[in-house]
Formats: C-alpha cells, sequence, structure tokens
C-alpha cells in the first residue's frame, strides 16, 4: 500500500494511528483531512509537518467536491475517523453529529464509489450495541445494534451507510467497532484523560452516579494496530471488534488514576449520573484475533501508567487546550464523557 487518505486525523485515534503508519510503513504516503473541530488539535501531528509523507488538509467530511478532487489523486484507501464523539455533547444537541456523522460518511462513500477508491474502512465504537448486563456475555459483530444515545444511534448509521455500499454498489467497506481508548492525545474531556489532569491539578474528579459503569478499556496503540490489520487483511464488508477483555469499574479506574498520581480519593466527587447512561460495554475480539491474526498486548496496568505519564509530561500541550490557544482562541473548561 503505497497512499491512503485519513479523515479526522488530527483527533486523538486518528492522530495515533498516523503516527503508527509513518513510523512501521515507510513508504507509505497519508494525506490528513480534518476539520479542526474543538476536538481536532493540529498540535497532535505538528512534529510531522515537514514529513514529505505526510500531508494535512483542511476540509470537512460534508464537502462533496473536495473530496472528488482528493480521491482523483488515487488512493489505495480512505480511513474514516472524523466523527462527532462525546456522548454529553450529543445529548445537548444532536444536529453536528447527524451532519458530520451520518451526511458526512454518506458524502465520503459517494465520492469514494465514484473515484472508484479500492477500500474504505469505516472507524466506529462499540457504543452502536447498546448496553449489557451484568452476566451477559460481550458484545460480538452478530450482536444487533440497540444504540442508546445521540451519539451512538448516529454512528450506528454510518455503518450501516457502510453496509449498504458494499451490498448495494459492491465497494469494499469494512467496519471496526472497538471498546473504550485511552493513551496519549486524547482530548481531556474523555473519562482518563480528564482525571489523570484533574488529579495532577489537584481539582475534583466528577465520576456519574455510582461509578460502577463498566467499561472494557484498550489502548490507543493497540486499536490502530488493529485498523492497521482491518486496512490490509479485511474482508470486503466485515465488521471487526477490538477489544482488550479488560473490563473494570469506571470508579476503580478513577481510584486507579489516583494513585498513579500520587493523589487522595478525596478528590473523587461523585455527581448526576448521565441521562440514559450506558451501565456495561465490552467486546468479544475473537474474529479479529483468528481472521486478522492480531490481538491486544498492551496490559491496563502499564498501559495506565504510561499514559499518565504522557500527560504529566505534556503539561503545556493540555494547557493550550484547557486556554483555547491550540485553536487560537481563548475559552476555559471541559466535562467528563464516557
Amino acid at each position: 500500500m503505497k497512499r491512503i487518505l485519513v479523515t479526522g486525523g488530527c483527533g486523538f485515534i486518528g492522530s495515533n494511528f498516523i503516527r503508527l503508519e509513518i513510523e512501521s510503513d515507510r513508504g507509505l504516503e497519508i494525506t490528513n483531512l480534518d476539520a479542526l473541530t474543538y476536538a481536532g488539535n493540529p498540535d497532535n501531528l505538528a512534529d510531522l509537518e515537514a514529513n514529505p509523507r505526510y500531508r494535512f488538509v483542511h476540509g470537512d467530511v460534508t464537502d462533496r467536491a473536495l473530496f472528488q478532487s482528493l480521491l482523483a489523486e488515487g488512493y489505495e484507501a480512505l480511513l474514516h475517523f472524523a466523527a462527532e464523539s462525546h456522548v454529553d455533547r450529543s445529548i445537548d444537541d444532536a444536529a453536528p453529529f447527524l451532519k458530520t456523522n451520518v451526511l458526512g460518511t454518506q458524502c465520503l462513500l459517494d465520492a469514494a464509489r465514484a473515484a472508484g477508491t479500492p477500500r474504505f474502512v469505516q472507524v466506529s465504537t462499540d457504543e452502536v450495541y447498546g448496553t449489557l448486563g451484568p452476566l451477559d456475555p460481550p458484545f460480538s459483530e452478530q450482536t444487533a445494534l440497540a444504540p442508546n444515545s445521540p451519539y451512538a444511534a448516529s454512528k450506528a448509521a454510518a455503518d450501516l451507510l457502510a453496509r449498504a455500499a458494499h451490498h448495494t454498489y459492491g465497494m469494499t467497506t469494512i467496519v471496526t467497532r472497538c471498546s473504550n481508548n485511552y493513551g496519549p492525545y486524547q482530548f481531556p474531556e474523555k473519562l482518563i484523560p480528564l482525571f489523570i489532569t484533574n488529579a495532577l491539578a489537584d481539582k475534583p474528579l466528577p465520576v456519574y452516579g455510582d461509578g460502577r459503569q463498566v467499561r472494557d478499556w484498550i489502548h490507543v496503540t493497540d486499536h490502530c494496530r488493529g485498523i492497521d490489520a482491518a486496512l490490509r487483511r479485511g474482508r470486503p464488508g466485515a465488521i471487526y471488534n477490538f477489544g482488550a477483555r479488560c473490563e473494570r469499574y469506571n470508579l476503580d479506574v478513577t481510584r486507579a488514576v489516583l494513585a498513579l498520581t500520587g493523589k487522595p480519593e478525596s478528590l473523587i466527587c461523585h455527581v448526576t449520573d448521565r441521562l440514559g447512561h450506558d451501565r456495561r460495554y465490552a467486546v468479544d475480539p475473537t474474529l479479529a484475533e483468528t481472521e486478522l491474526g492480531w490481538s491486544a498486548k498492551i496490559n491496563f496496568k502499564n498501559g495506565l501508567a504510561t499514559t499518565v505519564a504522557w500527560y504529566r509530561d505534556h503539561k503545556q500541550w493540555v494547557e493550550r487546550i484547557r486556554t483555547g490557544a491550540y485553536r487560537g482562541v481563548t475559552q476555559e473548561g471541559v466535562s467528563v464523557s464516557k
């Protein structure tokens, strides 16, 4: 593979994926298109700006003309990371999620089909499956879709559009769904980076409800390795779940962050639970393991420790987000998610 187009590459998972590809495939050229909305941080890839194999294009996924011209350059694959992904924001206002996640995905599929782009990878989430009971088996690729938030519903719709493009037009579309990610460059509104940065600043850690919501945690590097495997070896029309078999209560994750930062548990602050909050997520990655030869390598204890160390060592990166300097504006405050 020589040339790929990535959408949303300045976000958390997209930027980690681009770094992985640049470092591991010396012949690969990457074009990154990002609208640079609030979670699209150009600081994430600033050190790659001079790399001749990396190019940044500022644009929106709903700009059909832009994508038609880009894809006409000839790419072997389009990897679609770009998405509005913050559950709380979707509860407050679903419109941006429908525009980016649904309409944007269809625009990309149309442009890729018109250009004859060989492969289209739709990067999705386990939240499309809904919630699990305490004794339910983890989500599989055959689990029925049952999204419970506007965000999850918009991603489910995007996944179905990718499925339809394969079955209707014969496009090689592949959908990946992953459990909760953590690691470097994650915008500090999500649970782990928010709690790390708050703890380091001796600020309260706002835990939803009783804190006994269960999430299956995977390091972003393992997720990106899975996306790469799906890109290169995935079956046309297939869905692959990526998870690390690492279920944890949110409250236990909170306590682990406090232990690693050397801060007291008195910083824990229980707040009113989110509307319609899913109680448990967990995915079965067996298909990806057996068919793609992929498996998660980073255990949670080590991964969380290195993540805490990264945020401790990148206080300026965090501060530029908190002040809005990364966007050239001033804005204060972030909120918790997932």
